[in-house]
């Protein structure tokens, strides 16, 4: 029986009394439905298993229901209508504010759990993003940073440092630029690539550039974006030419002959020659881990026009909706990011950063856990393994001030539609081939992005 009946009472009874609490009142969930978008086998597998425990502990049952992400929004819309939603949606950033302002969410009870596990817990980017007036619209799960890849060991030698500024990226470019032996960067210029909008967000952020505020569509500064336009331009130009995107990024420096490249960490386990369909060829090696060890991080970095920086992040969300068996919800919830939490990560621990750290006993307990699980396809090994501590740092640090445009100021929905319009993509591809200067692309943006809506 699965009862879809929301309760409110008592929902801050967690832990072991929560059991005592649901009988006292004579009410039970018998079965609680979950909506997952992990739903390749193996994830489905691991995320039974932690159903399963989660029974175990509580009597309650968890029906694991697998959800193509494209078809998330339409699903959770129409099953909102007829009054039919599940109890729990493991859902994308995109959908956490929106789904808010419609009624699907239960921000109460998602607030309740964070604050029962300890707010200071969580990263704090991830609970920015999904930050409401009164508290949060969902529970932030897990996430990951995009990463500025480059090799340690060659700014080492040169003695450079870490490129986390545009200054350092263009000092480097510099002293390492020397094809095509070695590129001083694999830039992003195929305009018909997510890429491209993905690095290129990234790189607006890192100096403070949003086409957008809370009133909307914000016109691009045009000193400011001058500074982007002439920072991607330097680095472009350190690059091979032609249509370049992620293929191109991870084959030139698997290949040891890109200074540094931007990627998600789901480049991490192919680094160290974990799968057999993305070696290394550094050397003769495809498992060598020479690359790994030869290679530094960076998730947050500046411009001159924003000396703090900025990480592009993507997070995900447990959302407690509004017609959920709310008590058994949250304990669910609750379970996932507790005692079940290093089984959550589990499920894809190279894309799956721990926005909460550890507990008020350890305030480390999950991110070491989590560097200790196994990553990679044909061969295993945890990161802490292949990776230095200061790297593992640096990529679980990111989540504290990731940002994407629109979120702080409610626009989430008006920014995606700017990047998906690719309107961006192609004028910085025109000034990087010299055909427009500076000033005629911040105008052509600002016209063709004022017209998405």
């Amino acid at each position: 029986m699965t009862i879809h009946a929301k309760t409110t009472t008592g929902r801050l009874l967690l832990g072991a009394s929560f059991a005592v609490a649901m009988s006292a009142m004579g009410v039970s969930a018998d079965t609680i439905r979950f909506w997952t978008t992990e739903e390749q086998p193996e994830r489905l597998a691991k995320q039974q298993e932690m159903a399963d425990a989660f029974k175990a502990a509580t009597g309650t049952e968890v029906e694991v229901i697998p959800v193509t992400e494209t078809d998330l929004g339409t699903r959770a819309t129409a099953a909102f209508a007829a009054g039919d939603l599940p109890d729990v949606i493991y859902h994308p950033l995109q959908y956490a504010l929106p789904w808010t302002e419609a009624g699907i969410l239960d921000t109460v009870a998602a607030t309740e759990v964070v604050n029962g596990l300890g707010d200071n817990t969580f990263a704090s980017g991830a609970l920015t993003m999904a930050a409401t007036d009164d508290g949060y619209a969902a529970v932030p799960v897990d996430g990951w940073t995009q990463m500025v890849v480059y090799r340690k060991d060659k700014f080492d030698e040169a003695g450079l440092e870490a490129p986390t500024s545009y200054a350092n990226v263009l000092a480097a470019i510099e002293k390492l630029h020397n094809p095509p032996e070695m590129y001083g960067f694999v830039a992003a210029t195929k305009v018909d690539e997510n890429f491209m909008s993905q690095v290129l967000e990234h790189v607006f952020l890192a100096n403070g550039v949003s086409p957008v505020d809370e009133n909307g569509f914000k016109a691009l500064d045009e000193a400011a974006t001058t500074e982007v336009l002439d920072f991607y331009k330097a680095i472009a130009k350190a690059s091979p030419p032609g249509e370049l995107y992620w293929k191109q990024s991870r084959e030139l420096y698997f290949a040891g002959q890109a200074a540094m490249i931007i990627w998600s960490p789901f480049i991490l386990d192919e680094l160290a020659g974990l799968r057999d369909s993305a070696p290394p060829t550094i050397n003769d090696d495809p498992t060598t881990r020479d690359l790994a060890a030869a290679t530094g991080i960076v998730t947050t970095f500046s411009g001159p026009s924003n000396p703090s920086g900025a990480a592009w992040g993507d997070v995900r969300y447990f959302g407690i909706t509004s017609d959920a068996d709310t008590d058994a919800a949250m304990e669910f919830v609750k379970f996932s990011m507790d005692d079940g939490y290093t089984s959550t990560l589990s499920i894809a621990p190279e894309g799956k950063f721990p926005v909460r750290r550890g507990n008020a006993e350890d305030p480390a307990k999950f991110s070491k856990a989590w560097a200790e699980l196994p990553v990679g396809v044909d061969r295993k090994a945890p990161l802490g393994e292949l990776y230095e501590q200061s790297m593992i740092d640096e990529i679980v640090g990111g989540l504290d001030v990731a940002q994407r445009w629109g979120v702080s100021e409610g626009q989430l929905s008006l920014a995606s539609k700017i990047i998906n319009s690719q309107a961006i993509n192609r004028v910085v591809r025109q000034y990087i081939d010299d055909e427009i200067d500076a000033a005629a692309a911040v105008a052509a943006m600002n016209d063709e992005l004022s017209k998405v809506n």
